[in-house]
């Protein structure tokens, strides 16, 4: 089954605005979300949602309601199509709880269980049920299961990938920005592919994207603002550049000198003829963070599904419901061999010798030595399957000769 592109920007669109609302506090140390976790639990409530708390899910998954099951039941079979990338979705009830058939066979074939009331039971099924689904890489759910909790509707991703060409590890210490003077481990990588590397004029200034490729189909975008952009802005604009919102550069048509953030165009002499050079140095990173999508209910579709003064799903259960909890844990690592992320959420109701210098070749340089943002992105639909924003990077230890990616 094949995602459709309204899907897609639909998803994307809601990883933009999230990264946009990133607050500061969020990304000083480094963050990771994934907007293509939540997503298809907001679509299947949107489903089973009436009144306004429908028009506002809708509006937060940018489709009518009436569409929105259809496309996550897409998403999610997409997603599970994708080799290295597994989806889920758990539904827990209540044995009290009167579920509507449409609406539980509209969900897509995984984990059905039962909240009994026994919180340390409950929260145990729904861990495992984590660990199990995110490879490992999450080992509980975001939010502890209340004993009030009529329902639990939750969702997994997991990915992993390895770089068709696999960095060197070695060491830098930057002499400007935010990391200057710290002694960090860092990746290094040569290639014949400048084009890997380009320059975009997004709307809050200039960002410079770098895309490593995995071997599975799924990508990660390294983005680097200009000084004085926001994390949001250049999480936001490298989306932007993924649905091609704005025309990039590639780094054959750079021209010589600075052209973009952490880029150096210049010419160099060599013994033999070569074309153009791409030399990358960034930082292996390990990001994880948690989210409590109720704080930001607007943005999800939430503030009227989480007064419970009334119900706002009667195509979910008999009984009136309300949203209790939401929130998301989500965790991704950069290292020399390759990449991974997960997230889980849940929304509760409630060198040599100098030769003969004959040739002169263009080098591209760019460098990652001070706070970016990352992607993770299908190739062929451009999917956002995971974001992030790099504060703190490694710094060397004593056992750095250790591998980075595990």
């Amino acid at each position: 089954m094949r995602v459709t592109g309204t899907t897609v920007r639909a998803v994307n669109g809601l990883t933009s605005r999230w990264a946009r609302d990133l607050r500061d506090g969020e990304v000083r140390g480094g963050t990771a979300f994934s907007a293509a976790g939540v997503w298809p639990l907001l679509a299947f409530l949107a489903d089973g949602a009436g009144g306004p708390a429908r028009a506002e899910l809708g509006e937060a998954v940018g489709l009518p309601p009436e569409r929105a099951a259809e496309a996550a039941r897409e998403l999610l079979a997409a997603l599970d199509a994708i080799p290295g990338v597994g989806a889920a979705i758990g539904l827990w009830t209540k044995r009290t709880l009167t579920l509507r058939e449409r609406w539980a066979e509209g969900l897509p074939p995984g984990a059905r269980g039962v909240l009994t009331g026994d919180v340390s039971h409950d929260q145990a099924a729904l861990d495992a049920w984590t660990a199990k689904h995110t490879d490992g890489q999450i080992e509980r759910m975001p939010a502890a299961v209340g004993e009030d909790a009529e329902l639990a509707l939750a969702g997994a991703l997991a990915l992993r990938t390895t770089w068709l060409r696999p960095f060197s590890k070695s060491g830098m210490t930057p002499e400007t920005g935010p990391w200057r003077d710290l002694d960090l481990i860092a990746l290094h990588r040569s290639s014949s592919l400048p084009d890997r590397v380009g320059v975009a004029a997004t709307p809050a200034g200039w960002l410079t994207e770098l895309r490593v490729l995995g071997d599975t189909g799924v990508d990660v975008h390294l983005l680097l603002g200009e000084d004085g952009m926001a994390p949001g802005q250049v999480l936001a604009g490298g989306v932007g550049g993924v649905g091609r919102a704005w025309p990039r550069v590639p780094g054959t048509h750079l021209p010589y000198g600075a052209p973009g953030p952490g880029l150096t165009v210049r010419r160099e002499r060599y013994e033999s003829p070569l074309p153009p050079q791409l030399h990358v140095t960034t930082v292996p990173f390990t990001v994880a963070a948690q989210h409590d999508l109720t704080a930001r209910s607007d943005l999800f579709g939430l503030t009227t599904a989480m007064d419970d003064s009334f119900g706002h799903f009667p195509q979910v259960a008999v009984e009136p419901l309300a949203v209790g909890r939401a929130a998301q844990a989500a965790t991704a690592t950069f290292g020399e061999l390759g990449f991974r992320a997960a997230a889980a959420t849940v929304v509760e109701g409630l060198a040599g010798s100098a030769p003969r210098l004959r040739y002169s070749v263009t080098e591209i340089d760019a460098t990652f030595d001070r706070p970016f943002g990352f992607l993770a992105v299908h190739r062929r639909t451009r999917l956002v399957l995971a974001a992030g924003w790099v504060g703190d990077p490694e710094p060397v230890h004593e056992d750095e000769d250790e591998e980075v990616w595990q």
